[in-house]
């Protein structure tokens, strides 16, 4: 297994994993999110690539959102860079893929954490965690997901996750469609292993046109959509109000609004 800027990569039996190698908690940051966006584009050129798995080596923890201390301490342009960077980069780089990917989730996902799993074609999650959007809580939007999840459970319940910032259990997430299956942790590697497997055996060809149109036919304006929510989030990082909240985050205290 290679490893390039806290990512670690290997290819076995047609399946190429991306794990995520930044402990404590995977928090995502530039070199992190190019390192992602290049192995997803290496495995995609790779013609011995059949399948794409992401998932974490911490034991434990999948992703704990984006780095907040990179945020608090950026300029309002970086800033602008990281979000379109990190949002429409890889929502743009999944859509153009020829293979599909599968996020297994081993450890609790948080904001940036469930982005990345939702951009990918299949999400499977060790059925002891729990997933959620505490962006709310920290002075911040989940900007995609605002787009993306009432289409999965419909408005009033993806407002309460997305507005309350409550964690919500993977079995949960599962049965609200929010995710494809929880498993059993120790199973979770095998099945997301067995189902790139599955996908390794269809004809790379008809896959690659499928996902296409697949990707095509289900856009219905959502990227421009998810544009939009970019810049309110931008926006947001402006204000007073978020940059309290992150602090306040970062200093373990209550925010002064």
């Amino acid at each position: 297994m290679s490893s390039q800027h806290r990512v670690d990569y290997a290819v076995a039996d047609r399946i190429a994993t991306i794990a995520m190698n930044r402990p404590p908690v995977n928090a995502i940051d530039h070199p992190m999110i190019d390192a992602i966006h290049a192995r997803l584009r290496e495995a995609d050129a790779d013609e011995n690539v059949r399948a794409i798995i992401i998932t974490s080596a911490l034991p434990g923890m999948f992703c704990g959102g984006m780095d907040l201390r990179m945020v608090a301490a950026g300029d309002a342009m970086d800033l602008r860079r990281f979000v379109y960077k990190f949002y429409i980069d890889t929502m743009n780089i999944q859509y153009a893929l020829s293979k599909p990917t599968i996020v297994a989730v081993n450890g609790p996902a948080r904001g940036a954490g469930m982005t990345l799993s939702i951009t990918s074609d299949v999400i499977l999650a060790a059925d002891d965690i729990d997933l959620g959007y505490p962006e709310i809580n920290i002075g911040v939007i989940p900007a995609i997901h605002y787009v993306h999840l009432p289409q999965q459970i419909g408005r009033n319940r993806a407002f309460e996750l997305l507005f309350g910032g409550e964690p919500i259990p993977a079995a949960e997430a599962a049965a609200l469609g929010i995710i494809n299956h929880a498993v059993p942790r120790a199973q979770l590697i095998e099945r997301a292993r067995e189902m790139g497997e599955l996908f390794a055996q269809k004809s790379p060809a008809i896959m690659a046109l499928g996902r296409q149109s697949f990707m095509r036919a289900n856009d219905l304006d959502y990227r421009r959509n998810v544009e939009n929510q970019i810049e309110t989030l931008c926006n947001v990082f402006e204000t007073a109000d978020s940059r309290e909240a992150l602090a306040a985050f970062l200093e373990k205290r209550a925010p002064q609004f």
